[in-house]
């Protein structure tokens, strides 16, 4: 076999391995997504935290939810909080929240899907 050969099926495999990981990335992340837990704030513990308010049923809330659940992964400053869970909902009041995707980071609210901004409030 010679050399060419050899290179171009190891760049096939990692190419397969990597389509591979990167579906099963997908796959996990919009199982998160669709996950409900009830979340509990207390004020004093979430100084440091960006809220990412969301419902799972929301297609603005989807289209950006990778990247803020990437994001929280590496830099774990991020509490997801499914509003689709009844027990969530006494935050619209706490939040006054009016619409989702809603990303809250002391005074600094940012309610929308730009990439930009929302990078500016989780500190990309």
């Amino acid at each position: 076999m010679t050399l060419i050969k050899r290179v171009g099926k190891a760049i096939a495999v990692i190419v397969v391995v990597l389509a591979v990981s990167g579906f099963a990335g997908h796959q996990y992340v919009n199982h998160v997504e669709k996950q409900r837990p009830v979340v509990t704030l207390a004020k004093h513990k979430h100084p440091e935290k960006v809220l990412f308010f969301y419902r799972d049923d929301c297609p603005d809330c989807q289209s950006i939810f990778h990247q803020i659940y990437w994001h929280n992964a590496i830099s774990h400053n991020i509490v997801l909080i499914n509003m689709n869970q009844s027990q969530n909902r006494h935050y619209i009041q706490q939040y006054q929240l009016t619409s989702v995707p809603t990303l809250i980071y002391g005074k600094q609210r940012y309610t929308g899907t730009n990439q930009q901004r929302i990078k500016q409030i989780v500190g990309d």
